[in-house]
C-alpha cells in the first residue's frame, strides 16, 4: 500500500533517442508521480501489466483518461494477463471513458510479446496468488562504429553503398574492386536487458528470465526473517531477490515492491534487506521513489 514515502509499483522505461516512455505497472497514483517527475504522459505508448491486483492497476484508467486530455497523445498499447481487456473495457463503460487516441490491449502469454527494429519485449509465467507475468527487454545488438573516412580515401562514392557497408555487407564498385563491410565497422554494439519481476516467490522461471541481464528489477517484499510470510503470500525476501540474481548471472539487482512493515522507524529497515541481498549478491541497489538508473553498455 502507498505510505508518505513511498507509492505503490509503476517502473517507467525510456528507449534512448526515441522520445516515448513504456511502463510496467500502474499502480494507484502513478500519474500524480509522473507530475513529480522529467516524465511526459504524453510520451508513454506502451503499458506491460505484470497480475491483476490493485497495487499494479488502480492507476491504469485514471492515467489513460489523463492521457486523452494532453496534447498530442499517441496510441497506446496495454500488455497484461488474461482479464485485462475486460477491466478496461468495463471500467471504461462504467465511467463513460472515451479515448481520443487508439487504445489496444494485449492478453500475453509466455513468449515474446512485443518486437521492432530495435527491442523485443518477452515474458514468463512467475509463482503468485493468481496469474503472473515477469518482463525481458532486450535491446537488438548495434553495429560498431562506421568509419565513413576510410570509406573516401578508398574512393567508395557516398550513398547507398555505404548503408550497405555499415549494414556489413560487401560491395562491388564498377572498376571492379570488392569491399567488405566489416573491413569498416568496429565492433558490434551488445544490446543491453532490463528484466522486471514482481510479484513472486523465487521461481525458476525468474532466473531464466532474468539471464545475463544487465539490471533486474525484482520484488523483495519481505526480510529474511519473515520468510514464512513470504511463502504464505507468494512473495519474495530480498535473500529470494538476490538469488535470483545472483542464479542468472546479472549484473545489477534493484530491489523494489518492500512491505510498509520495513519503513524507517519500524525495527526493521529497508537497509537491513539490503544488507541481507548483498550478503548473497553485493551489486544490489535499494529502490527509492523516482530514482533513476542508465543502463550501461557492456565494454567487449
Amino acid at each position: 500500500m502507498p505510505t508518505r514515502a513511498r507509492n505503490v509499483s509503476c517502473v517507467a522505461f525510456r528507449p534512448p533517442q526515441r522520445g516515448e516512455v513504456w511502463l510496467f505497472d500502474c499502480g494507484e497514483g502513478t500519474q500524480h508521480q509522473l507530475l513529480r517527475s522529467d516524465i511526459n504522459i504524453s510520451q508513454i505508448t506502451r503499458v506491460f501489466i505484470t497480475h491483476m491486483h490493485g497495487d499494479h492497476v488502480y492507476g491504469l484508467m485514471g492515467l489513460l483518461a489523463t492521457c486523452g486530455m494532453s496534447g498530442g497523445a499517441r496510441a497506446v498499447t496495454l500488455y497484461g494477463p488474461r482479464g485485462l481487456e475486460q477491466y478496461v473495457g468495463e471500467v471504461s463503460r462504467r465511467t463513460q471513458l472515451r479515448t481520443s487516441y487508439p487504445l489496444d490491449v494485449k492478453t500475453v502469454e509466455a513468449g515474446e510479446v512485443f518486437e521492432d527494429e530495435e527491442y523485443t519485449v518477452s515474458c514468463l509465467q512467475l509463482r503468485h496468488r493468481l496469474t503472473a507475468f515477469g518482463y525481458r527487454v532486450t535491446e537488438k545488438d548495434r553495429a560498431g562504429h562506421f568509419d565513413a573516412e576510410k570509406a573516401r580515401e578508398l574512393g567508395i562514392p557516398f550513398g547507398p553503398l555505404y548503408g550497405k557497408l555499415k549494414r556489413g555487407e560487401s560491395v562491388t564498385l564498377p572498376d571492379g574492386r570488392t569491399f567488405d563491410g566489416a573491413d569498416f565497422c568496429g565492433p558490434a554494439q551488445r544490446g543491453r536487458t532490463v528484466v522486471y519481476c514482481t510479484d513472486t516467490i523465487y521461481c525458476a522461471n525468474a532466473v531464466e528470465l532474468a539471464r545475463d541481464a544487465d539490471l533486474l528489477i525484482h520484488e523483495a517484499t519481505f526480510a529474511d526473517a519473515d520468510e514464512p510470510l513470504a511463502v504464505r503470500s507468494t512473495h519474495s525476501t530480498a535473500r529470494m531477490a538476490a538469488r535470483v540474481a545472483a542464479e542468472a548471472g546479472a549484473r545489477k539487482l534493484v530491489l523494489t515492491h518492500i512491505s510498509p512493515r520495513y519503513f524507517p522507524g519500524n525495527e526493521t529497515g529497508p537497509q537491513q534487506l539490503l544488507e541481507e541481498a548483498r550478503e548473497v549478491f553485493p551489486a544490489t541497489e535499494l529502490a527509492h521513489d523516482f530514482l533513476s538508473i542508465d543502463v550501461e553498455r557492456r565494454v567487449g
